[in-house]
């Protein structure tokens, strides 16, 4: 099967058949224009010659008469100087005693008188048919093709009408016309090669950047990208993709397209990594409940074998408490992995009238038992601050800032709880005057499960979702949760959109 035509290919031939009809088309209008030219001067010059030879014959056949002579158009070129040469006289004398009834000669080279036969005058006569003009080609004569006009002499007391034809050869005319024609062609051949090359050339440096374009598809193409870490750094070079061409613009998008594919590419990579550590980590954290529910129901089976009964009693009721706390902790557990996936969906919150002034408070007089030997404080205005969201979940969060600066910071550390409007901006800061936050683990500190240690130590408490279930509670209330440290210097700072207290329901 014989391969497609590429558009390169497709474009030149288009074009150069185009450019070459024109071609065609003026060489012909200029072909019959100047045949129409030249058959119009050669007309004029056979008609100035037919005055001439008209004159002649009419002197010659007057003079015949006188002397009874026999009228001949050899005679009547008799001591004449040719008019021109390869000129054609004929004459036929309708009159017998005139001498013969038809006569011709060809004048050739040098003067030279050539005679025409009966047949070349019969078909002379044959070619006119009548008419006044007419044209005909002698084989005999060198193939020549001649203009002939006919006039006609006076009729004289000496001598009758003679019908006169006067002829010149259309050898310059065809002669002009072929070398025309050979101009033009090989004008034309040459112009199309011409044509070709430029077309080539053109179409070649104006498709470069469509075959750029097609080059970096390629090559992104054969790249494995359904699998493993994919980074797509094929690009369409700056010089290819200049956004102000039909052709850059193409390039332009497919960068822009790449630009879009390679990020969402990465953030593929970014959420399996997430992913195999979400399941790692969760895996550990219901690991450790569970092995401590296994070893204390064997211990509670291995109780209840034949022993002393107190001892029994004691060792069943000791596992059994560890089983409960275990299995309190896994619920926990559960129980933030279910807020957050409904909270990723958006289906959890239930939003109110939330004075965030009183939360404050009551968060920390909540925390404050829990952490009897750390130093707190409050920082709330006179005036409450109000936005419209869901209490129960913001005191959620509130608590869980509160339980990380506690569970992170040493004996002794200041930890103040602050409440403020910042233009239309609620804030909630939470400062400790802790060691700070490690700056390797401060980009990751949202994630679930993220730990300020390396180490799954249970020493910091927790399951390392409670900044990940604050950070989406904040966004579900179309807020911001960020965080600043340094050594002696950290803040955690909520920002949350500022509504007006819900008007009071009327009175009964």
């Amino acid at each position: 099967m014989r391969a497609p035509l590429t558009l390169q290919a497709r474009l030149m031939i288009a074009v150069t058949g185009f450019v070459s009809l024109i071609l065609i088309i003026v060489a012909v209008i200029t072909g019959a224009t100047l045949n129409q030219a030249l058959e119009g001067q050669l007309t004029e010059q056979v008609r100035s010659l037919s005055d001439r030879t008209t004159a002649l014959v009419s002197q010659r056949a007057g003079y015949a008469m006188i002397t009874n002579e026999s009228l001949t158009a050899r005679s009547a070129m008799d001591g004449v100087a040719p008019p021109a040469s390869g000129l054609l006289l004929a004459f036929w004398v309708p009159d017998e005693t005139a001498g013969g009834t038809a006569s011709g000669i060809v004048i050739g080279e040098g003067g030279a008188l050539s005679d025409l036969s009966t047949r070349e005058l019969r078909a002379i006569d044959a070619a006119l048919a009548g008419r006044s003009t007419g044209s005909i080609a002698l084989p005999g004569h060198n193939g020549a093709s001649y203009q002939l006009i006919v006039t006609q002499t006076a009729a004289t007391k000496f001598s009758p009408a003679i019908n006169v034809v006067t002829g010149l050869p259309r050898d310059g005319i065809q002669s002009t016309l072929a070398q025309l024609f050979t101009v033009v062609s090989l004008a034309t051949l040459g112009g199309l090669i011409l044509l070709a090359l430029t077309i080539t050339v053109t179409i070649r440096m104006t498709l470069r950047p469509l075959r750029a374009v097609a080059a970096t598809a390629t090559r992104v193409a054969n790249q494995p990208l359904d699998r493993g870490e994919v980074s797509i750094t094929e690009r369409v070079p700056a010089e290819e993709s200049d956004p102000r061409t039909e052709i850059g613009l193409v390039g332009a998008s497919l960068n822009t397209l790449l630009d879009h594919v390679d990020e969402s590419l990465a953030s593929r990579q970014r959420n399996e990594e997430r992913m195999r550590r979400f399941v790692a980590d969760a895996s550990h954290e219901l690991r450790t409940p569970l092995a401590s529910i296994r070893g204390y129901s064997e211990l509670s089976l291995r109780a209840l074998r034949p022993t002393s009964a107190v001892d029994a009693a004691e060792s069943t009721e000791t596992a059994l408490e560890r089983i409960q706390a275990q299995s309190l902790r896994m619920t926990r557990l559960v129980e933030d992995l279910l807020l957050l996936a409904r909270l990723d969906e958006g289906t959890e919150l239930v939003h109110g009238s939330v004075d965030l002034t009183n939360l404050a408070l009551e968060g920390l007089a909540d925390a404050r038992p829990t952490g009897p030997d750390h130093r707190w404080s409050v920082d709330v205005p006179d005036e409450p601050v109000v936005i419209l969201g869901d209490a129960g979940r913001l005191h959620q969060v509130v608590a869980n800032l509160l339980a990380n600066a506690r569970t992170h910071t040493p004996a002794g550390t200041q930890i103040t709880l602050g409440v403020g409007a910042e233009d239309d901006l609620a804030v909630i800061r939470v400062h400790d005057d802790g060691p700070g936050i490690d700056p390797q683990v401060r980009d990751a500190l949202f994630a679930r499960f993220a730990r300020g240690d390396s180490s799954r130590a249970r020493q910091t408490g927790g399951t390392g979702l409670g900044l990940a279930i604050a950070k989406a509670i904040v966004e579900g209330h179309r807020g911001t949760l960020s965080v600043e440290s340094e050594p002696g210097d950290t803040t955690f700072t909520v920002r949350l959109p500022l509504t007006q207290p819900l008007p009071a329901p009327p009175e009964a």
